[in-house]
């Protein structure tokens, strides 16, 4: 992959592209995980798995109202 030049108190830094495409998969993420395949020391893949939290109902807080019958 190619490299970019960025610049970070006032010194010039390459960084390769693979980094900043894995910055911006993890700040666009709540939940979830980025990973990254490396084949021959290269990073060739980059996997990005984003997952949904809900909002769990509320409980019943006797344990008898979840018993079919309400036993």
């Amino acid at each position: 992959m190619n490299a970019i030049k960025i610049e970070s108190n006032g010194e010039n830094i390459e960084k390769s592209d693979w980094q900043e495409v894995v910055r911006r998969q993890v700040n666009s993420l709540h939940y979830g995980t980025v990973q990254i395949v490396v084949h021959d020391s290269q990073v060739t893949q980059i996997e990005k798995t984003e997952r949904v939290r809900l909002d769990r109902p509320a409980r019943p807080k006797n344990l008898a109202d979840r018993k079919p019958g309400g036993v």
